[in-house]
């Protein structure tokens, strides 16, 4: 049996905001963090990646994350004047006859006419999000959903430690 090998040129669009609130609901932390670096081959499972745009809302947008997705990916962070979902459906329909395939990083229903519009125009979409935070009808209008879970997030905030623990292994005596 010969094996089928597909080529798709895919786009990911991630509304930050979005994804990183739902991230931060899940978790229980606001120093949680998206790890692209583990959640990207997952996505893409062996398609190349054409774009990856990362739209944020508001001036105080990570110089280390813009860096980050530029230096591995080619990537780039957009800010927003306000949410994310005008300037990513902008660039998703200019995208469309560039693309084989569109992933839409967010949970945000505002997305269900997008995804509705982009099928009709030929494009293969995807969302990818927290499932508890994202909207059934947008799940069902995709081609493919999925999920963003705590596997793929980390904390920024160290563990906490046990100060008695400390404490006793500072009092101990060495034996001779």
């Amino acid at each position: 049996m010969n094996e089928v090998k597909i080529s798709q040129s895919v786009a990911v669009l991630i509304d930050g905001n979005n994804i990183e609130r739902s991230i931060h609901t899940q978790s229980g932390d606001q120093a949680t963090m998206l790890n692209i670096d583990s959640l990207l081959p997952k996505l893409l499972v062996n398609r190349s990646l054409n774009r990856l745009i990362y739209f944020r809302e508001g001036k105080n947008i990570s110089t280390k994350l813009s860096e980050r997705l530029h230096a591995n990916y080619h990537g780039s962070v957009r800010p927003c004047h306000k949410s994310a979902d005008i300037p990513l459906s902008i660039k998703a329909t200019q995208l469309a006859s560039k693309v084989d395939t569109i992933i839409i990083m967010s949970g945000d229903s505002d997305y269900i006419e997008l995804v509705t519009h982009l099928k009709s125009e030929g494009v293969r979409v995807e969302i990818a999000a927290v499932k508890e935070n994202t909207h059934h009808l947008l799940i069902d209008e995709a081609d493919y959903f999925h999920p963003i879970t705590k596997d793929d997030w980390f904390s920024l905030t160290p563990p906490k430690r046990n100060s008695k623990s400390t404490r006793k292994k500072s009092t101990r005596k060495k034996k001779a």
